[in-house]
């Protein structure tokens, strides 16, 4: 390890490390532009510029520079404060006096490192450049006058989310950055640059002029538009959240977030359910909360209720309604709505157990039935590192373009009773072997040959780096590890439950159901919008988003995460648990809670691991049958913009599913 001296503090850097690196771990504060600690060095800003010895007497851009024994870095000394304002004063030329009309005003670094590290004026006085605006679809606001050329989105296009669809045109001054043919930016992961970009250049479209960042209370909460679990930061004012970011989190998410988690905020406040309905006459009517909890007492279903958990639902939710069936006396509970109905015995077999940032280390990975990209956007990002190592990819399932090199070894399950030659030897001789199941491969019930294959390729096995287990299983809704450890499963799936033929269906959020098959059953649905659910329920109790209360989330790795509310729900809606705390009061029947914090502490007794943040251990690998059949024919998301009551309610997801999917075309207001 080198040894370098920072500003008079002598301290030992990792090998390989960068001089910018040494001084931030010199805790000295270095500006810059292009640099990224998530993305390949440019060096292109030359805002970093540091003064080295032994070196040239000029200052030199500490991100590209190695660090090496015995330099000697100055990050403060004249030679380094003229040059830090000199590049200040070039970068200034061009760029617009935007900033009381900019989105990225309050939270722009061209603002604060202008204000820290330039000179008080310019002595340029020629006229600024324009530049002609891109269009980059519904979801990024372009003002390329403001562009740097940092090529932060460039990189981030094509090393992170691996689609080659932005980039420069020409050089020097009349450098542009674009899309190719200024087409709108088509991947799940487009809106990321608006992070990036360190100006106004790439903002915003669906929150532009909405709001200045001090104007925002901000919470701390979790993603629930897919399984991943990604970590976000909810930005309200009043009653209503304006926008969701993601927060850094190695483990999970990184720093990034899909499109959808990031835009579904709109639909937060449309199509909501405010006030509680009973159906009369065949039409649903409003009605107040006594009448609506005296309209399912009526039903006195007695040991004949079922209760069908959404894919929204938080954990707390799921634990008062299953306190509530089991206080009249049933345990007919399912979280799986579309009739999935794998083994969950072990849930050791149905979770992602390498770790979604350990999966980058796979050296083999086999993907069955699983659309990676619409299913789990943000976990594409790590398995293409993974493939840029030298990692082999085979895929069972349909064709979808996964943004790096893969094998697709056809539709038939078949297959994985023996794998072909050349990705059999991949395999045997693979030091880290992984395997993804997706729904449609838990659909087709290829859960146990999957089990097999990890058996016969010791997907589970000690290395030199610790113990490495490479069965994966990715789940698709949020509260889905959530209601398996609570219970929601039942040996046949959702087909039980309608065997079952009970009086009682309490819906918790549950969207995707064909509530025709429960025709004779009485549906309560406790949820946030009017989505398919409330259309076929005979009472409707308003419920919360998850933006609206606390509770407790699972992702498909078993990571427990907790989320905090940001704002009340509208009108006369509850959160959930409330609402069924009092419709045990409305049943005759005691649930054995009376505030959030009670609950809370009586699920953390029942299921411990819901008591604590991280990873929930569930124990070894059971074993499988090998072979398998069936053919997988389709993937279960067929609109990646409208898998949620939330998503489908946003006009911002709307437009993105006919534009970006459909093909159809948006004029704007000057054509």
């Amino acid at each position: 390890m080198p040894k370098v001296t920072v500003d008079g503090i002598e301290l030992e850097v990792p090998q390989g490390a960068t001089v910018l690196q040494a001084c931030e771990l010199a805790g000295k504060e270095i500006p810059r532009f292009c640099y990224h600690e998530r993305l390949s060095i440019a060096g292109n800003c030359r805002m970093c510029l540091v003064e080295v010895a032994p070196g040239p007497p000029k200052p030199q851009a500490s991100c590209a520079l190695p660090a090496a024994e015995g330099q000697v870095i100055k990050t403060d000394s004249p030679m380094v404060k003229r040059a830090r304002e000199g590049v200040m004063e070039f970068l200034l030329i061009n760029h617009p006096l935007d900033c009381p009309i900019c989105d990225q005003g309050g939270e722009c670094d061209l603002q604060d490192q202008s204000v820290a590290y330039g000179r008080g004026s310019s002595r340029f006085h020629e006229h600024k450049r324009a530049v002609t605006e891109k269009y980059m679809g519904p979801l990024i606001k372009t003002t390329m006058t403001r562009c740097i050329q940092c090529t932060r989105c460039v990189r981030f296009s094509e090393e992170i989310a691996g689609v080659d669809e932005i980039g420069a045109l020409y050089r020097g001054e009349n450098m542009q950055i674009t899309t190719y043919l200024e087409k709108a930016a088509t991947h799940e992961l487009s809106a990321n640059v608006i992070d990036l970009c360190p100006v106004g250049a790439l903002t915003s479209g669906p929150y532009a002029f909405e709001a200045r960042p001090w104007e925002l209370k901000k919470t701390l909460s979790i993603d629930v538009s897919d399984a991943l679990g990604s970590n976000v930061r909810l930005d309200s004012r009043g009653r209503e959240v304006l926008r969701i970011l993601p927060r850094v989190n190695d483990d999970v998410n990184e720093e990034w977030l899909s499109d959808k988690g990031r835009y579904q905020v709109d639909g937060l406040m449309k199509r909501r359910l405010d006030r509680p309905y009973v159906r009369r006459d065949g039409k649903l009517v409003p009605a107040s909360w006594d009448e609506a909890f005296a309209a399912v007492a009526s039903v006195n279903p007695g040991k004949s209720v079922a209760v069908i958990a959404g894919d929204l639902v938080d954990c707390e939710t799921m634990f008062a309604a299953k306190a509530l069936a089991g206080a009249l006396g049933s345990s007919l509970l399912e979280g799986r709505q579309t009739g999935l109905s794998y083994d969950c015995s072990n849930l050791a077999a149905v979770n992602f157990n390498s770790g979604l940032a350990g999966i980058e280390d796979a050296d083999a990975l086999l993907i069955v039935g699983s659309h990676v990209r619409w299913e789990a956007p943000v976990l594409n990002p790590r398995l293409r590192k993974a493939a840029m190592r030298g990692a082999k990819v085979y895929v069972v399932g349909p064709h979808w373009d996964a943004t790096y090199p893969v094998t697709n070894l056809g539709n038939d399950l078949a297959v994985l009773g023996k794998l072909p030659k050349d990705a059999d030897e991949v395999f045997k001789s693979a030091q880290r072997p992984a395997l993804i199941i997706g729904g449609a491969g838990l659909g087709k019930g290829a859960l146990d040959a999957c089990l097999a294959l990890a058996e016969k390729y010791k997907l589970v096995r000690a290395t030199d780096s610790g113990a490495w287990n490479g069965f994966n299983a990715l789940h698709m809704a949020a509260s889905r590890m959530g209601g398996l450890m609570l219970g929601y499963a039942q040996t046949g799936g959702i087909a039980d439950l309608v065997a079952a033929k009970p009086k009682l269906v309490l819906s918790l959020g549950a969207d995707e159901v064909d509530y025709t098959k429960f025709a004779g059953s009485t549906v309560v649905y406790i949820g946030h919008h009017g989505d398919k659910g409330a259309h076929a329920a005979d009472v409707v109790l308003p419920g919360a988003a998850f933006t609206e209360k606390p509770g407790t989330y699972v992702n498909t790795e078993g990571r427990v995460q907790l989320a905090d509310k940001a704002v009340f729900a509208p009108g006369d809606a509850r959160e959930d648990w409330t609402v069924l705390r009092a419709l045990a009061d409305a049943m005759g029947v005691s649930v054995g809670f009376d505030s959030f914090d009670e609950l809370r502490a009586a699920m953390a007794k029942a299921v411990p691991a819901l008591g604590r943040e991280g990873l929930a251990d569930y124990g070894a690998l059971p074993k499988g049958k090998a072979g398998a059949s069936g053919v997988i024919d389709a993937y279960p998301i067929k609109d990646f913009y409208l898998t949620n009551p939330i998503a489908r309610a946003s006009e911002t997801m709307q437009r993105c599913s006919a534009e970006l999917l459909h093909g159809e075309s948006f004029a704007e207001a000057a054509e």
